[in-house]
């Protein structure tokens, strides 16, 4: 930013010293001394008002978990408020699994909740608290989130409730092993501070949008911490709310990633140079009926090319359940194209 004696199109601000001459105004040192505080009052202001916008919805989450060898498993977390009568979003390893739920609100009072359903795939689950016309978050559309964009973060590290940090949106896109072992995608990494005790908390926006679901850290890192999109949230949260699970397809294969050589993907002309080797196929399944065998490499799924188990798993969605799709597989020395209608996934 130029010096404010440097505007665009003004002559230099010239003062009289001492002598009588007229000499320079403030240094340009000076001059970015002085406009310090008005942007840091600037800042604080919009972490300020994205605070007070969001902080009424944020709730301190406890749990408590059937005993284990006698002995009670308790949990803390956060989570935040998505509609008036109480519905609110908190991640699947604080909520998933509780015999007794509780959330302590901003004003103080401590109310019993029900976990409506929990979706360890995403790391996302939804709770119900017996309180009415409760202040709620505005989830956000995490498509239009930039890197570089203020974020902040606000939950309950270490049980120190309504614990505001700030930072940027350090990466888009990422994605990160949760707790079931599937991929999770479309994550927002930030700078933000996370501590145990924030998972299930907002990422908000300067306007106090959700942009994200705080859900992890990676010790002993500083400044790298992750938040699943609110586009995500969204969509899982209707998903729970709606039917209490997520419906994903279900092929009934096991498979890993496989490098394919050189010479099979030009001899096949594939997009990739990896695929997805089938280890076993379960009796009676989807990929049963459609002939796949052990050993057969996936390559393609509804037309979407597919370099190993992780692009297996993005395109079995639950808007493929029940309707048939192409697989295309290599055998031996072989491309076959398999017609496979996926299931819904069973319960774990």
């Amino acid at each position: 930013m130029a010096p404010y004696d440097r505007l665009p199109g003004a002559q230099p601000k010239l003062v009289l010293d001492g002598s009588g001459a007229r000499s320079p105004g403030p240094s340009p040192a000076e001059a970015s001394r002085d406009s310090d505080p008005a942007l840091l009052d600037a800042y604080s202001r919009a972490v300020t008002a994205a605070v007070a916008r969001i902080r009424p919805s944020v709730v301190h989450i406890q749990v408590q978990r059937p005993a284990r060898r006698g002995q009670p498993r308790e949990g803390t977390g956060s989570g935040f408020v998505i509609t008036p009568d109480g519905y609110l979003i908190t991640n699947s390893h604080v909520a998933g699994g509780a015999s007794a739920l509780q959330a302590t609100l901003p004003d103080g009072r401590t109310v019993e909740g029900t976990l409506v359903g929990d979706d360890p795939d995403s790391d996302l689950a939804v709770v119900k608290i017996g309180a009415d016309s409760l202040p709620y978050g505005e989830l956000a559309d995490s498509t239009r989130v930039r890197v570089g964009q203020l974020a902040i973060a606000i939950g309950s590290p270490y049980g120190f409730q309504h614990t505001v940090t700030a930072g940027i949106v350090s990466a888009l896109g990422r994605s990160m092993r949760g707790a079931s072992g599937r991929l999770l995608d479309n994550i927002i990494q930030t700078d933000a501070a996370l501590n145990p005790g924030n998972s299930g908390g907002p990422l908000v926006d300067s306007t106090g949008a959700i942009i994200g679901v705080n859900t992890a850290i990676i010790l002993p890192a500083q400044g790298i911490c992750f938040a699943i999109a609110s586009n995500t949230a969204e969509r899982v949260a209707i998903a729970l709310i709606r039917e209490g699970r997520v419906r994903r397809a279900y092929l009934g294969v096991t498979a890993q990633d496989l490098p394919l050589p050189r010479r099979v993907v030009r001899h096949f002309d594939l997009p990739r140079d990896s695929g997805a080797r089938i280890e076993s196929v379960a009796r009676d399944s989807p990929a049963a009926l459609a002939g796949m065998r052990s050993g057969d490499v996936i390559v393609a799924v509804g037309g979407t090319a597919v370099a190993g188990v992780d692009d297996l798993q993005r395109v079995l969605t639950g808007g493929r359940i029940g309707d048939a799709v192409e697989v295309v597989v290599l055998r031996r020395d072989q491309r076959l194209a398999l017609s496979v209608t996926p299931r819904e996934q069973p319960p774990r």
